[in-house]
């Protein structure tokens, strides 16, 4: 039997085989210079304030309202450099303004240095320092690497507690020399929580107020006149007590009644207090009632809803506490 001559085949060369490895390599060294060169844009959103990484996408459901607050700020300083600020100096209009939010509102800074030293900026909870427990995603730039003169920044901070923050410059002595403003944050389902058990327990006070008049109709009140026992009585009551008000017209023009927040704003009537109204007032001699509910602290003015009447002096003050 005549063997067959078989010849071996090779599918590279040595040669080659190098050539491959080196562009392999070359290929993994160009890759992980690209990656680390851009670590900044890969780690750019960082966790939500005071959510845990591993269920950001669970905890932010339960925490965001979906309502975004975008406040404006910029760096300020004094021709001496000796007073900073947000915005503007001390005594001028919108200096270091108090920002207000809620539980899980997104508050957005748009942030502008317009001094001419360096800054940058962060939110705290502390009370001082300017560098420890900085809430990270509200960082622009960092002392080491500040914002200079004409350059902005942004970022954004979502509460997940109540309290007090603070908004501050983080570069070092800054804060102490006058850049820092205050976040108020609230959580409004503990407030309605807190007035829905205030209401169980209500209690239901009356009180009795009567328009009156001086003899030259210049000076009107409820009551008694100015300098007179029991003018304007001061009214207290706590959140979801039931009020009830009875009124008699003791004068001889016409008059109504309500509750509002501010007394020079007689259309503003809250919690459904009014009695009577300026196009159906009590006439002389008149009386009628109401009934409502206080709904919220605060301090609020009981006036004669009449226009007029309640800078002639039929105004009072109405405190929730």
């Amino acid at each position: 039997m005549e063997q067959e001559n078989i010849d071996t085949i090779y599918r590279t060369t040595t040669t080659r085989t190098w050539k491959m490895l080196a562009i392999m390599i070359g290929l993994c060294i160009s890759g992980s210079i690209i990656f680390f060169s851009m670590w900044d844009y890969w780690t750019l959103q960082p966790p939500i304030a005071g959510l845990s990484t591993t269920s950001i996408s669970e905890s932010s459901e339960q925490t965001m309202t979906g309502i975004e607050i975008p406040i404006l700020l910029s760096f300020v300083e004094s021709t001496d450099f000796r007073t900073l600020a947000f915005n503007a100096l001390p005594g001028e209009e919108n200096h270091n303004p108090e920002i207000k939010a809620n539980v899980g509102d997104k508050i957005i800074f748009d942030v502008m240095n317009d001094g001419k030293s360096f800054h940058a900026f962060a939110v705290t909870a502390n009370e001082e320092g300017f560098n420890e427990d900085m809430i990270e995603e509200s960082k622009i730039a960092s002392s080491s690497n500040p914002l200079k003169p004409g350059e902005s920044g942004t970022s954004f901070f979502i509460p997940s507690e109540a309290g007090s923050y603070y908004y501050i410059c983080t570069v070092p002595g800054h804060r102490e020399q006058g850049m820092e403003g205050k976040i108020l944050v609230t959580d409004v389902e503990a407030t309605q929580n807190e007035v829905k058990s205030s209401m169980v327990d209500n209690i239901h006070r009356e009180y009795t107020l009567s328009f009156v008049e001086s003899t030259d109709f210049r000076t009107l009140a409820f009551n008694a006149l100015p300098g007179e026992e029991n003018h304007n009585p001061e009214i207290k009551a706590n959140v979801g007590d039931t009020v009830t008000i009875k009124s008699t017209n003791n004068g001889k023009s016409f008059h109504a009644f309500g509750v509002v927040k501010n007394p020079e704003n007689f259309n503003d009537v809250i919690w459904n207090s009014t009695i009577r109204s300026a196009s159906n007032p009590l006439k002389p001699s008149e009386m009628d009632e109401v009934t409502f509910i206080a709904e919220e602290r605060g301090t609020y003015y009981y006036i004669c809803t009449v226009p007029g009447h309640a800078l002639q002096g039929m105004q009072g003050t109405f405190i929730v506490e």
